[in-house]
């Protein structure tokens, strides 16, 4: 691993997946260990950094295209930066790794009935009802990965599980804490 650049590690699944909670949880653990790290939630992104784009499979491209830009921004800066999007096709998630050192895909594994039980702003209905278009699982699909450096599975493995399985990943990759004059990180 450069060791100039910090890791992107990008969290892809259905909505309701878990793939935000995993990435904040992750993202503390990083901390702790004395990492710099952003966290690039793809909702918040969608309301800043692609307001105005759709839903169409162009439009998502743009954003996993926009998303992947500043990732890689914030990499070649020695920072550690979690992505959030559900980033549906593999095209996307493959440029995107074409587009980043460091890239690190995680696949939050979850069945789409539980991701419709913990959707508690009611889109699944809403795409199950026609109100919404486009929508990934219902009426645009999802592409699982075919070969993703991790899966997490959270229908069947806690929060702490599957974050303590990242980890154990990074740690076999070699992204350890960063050393600060004067201190001593653990």
């Amino acid at each position: 691993m450069n060791n100039s650049y910090g890791s992107v590690i990008w969290f892809t699944g259905l909505s309701g997946a878990g793939k935000t909670t995993t990435a904040r949880a992750a993202e503390q653990k990083l901390r702790e260990r004395g990492r710099q790290v952003e966290l690039l939630d793809g909702d918040e992104l969608r309301a800043i950094l692609s307001k105005g784009l759709g839903f169409s499979m162009e439009d998502r491209f743009e954003n996993v295209r926009r998303i992947a830009y500043v990732a890689n921004l914030l990499s070649r800066n020695g920072i550690d930066v979690l992505v959030s999007a559900i980033s549906p096709y593999r095209a996307m998630r493959a440029y995107a790794k074409e587009q980043i050192p460091g890239y690190i895909e995680v696949y939050v594994k979850c069945p789409l009935h539980v991701c419709e039980m913990r959707d508690v702003k009611g889109l699944y209905a809403k795409a199950r009802s026609g109100e919404i278009a486009h929508f990934t699982g219902i009426s645009d699909p999802y592409e699982e990965p075919e070969q993703p450096s991790v899966t997490l599975c959270t229908s069947s493995a806690s929060l702490d599980e599957n974050v303590a399985a990242l980890m154990a990943y990074l740690d076999q990759k070699g992204v350890r804490p960063h050393g600060r004059p004067g201190k001593d990180v653990v």
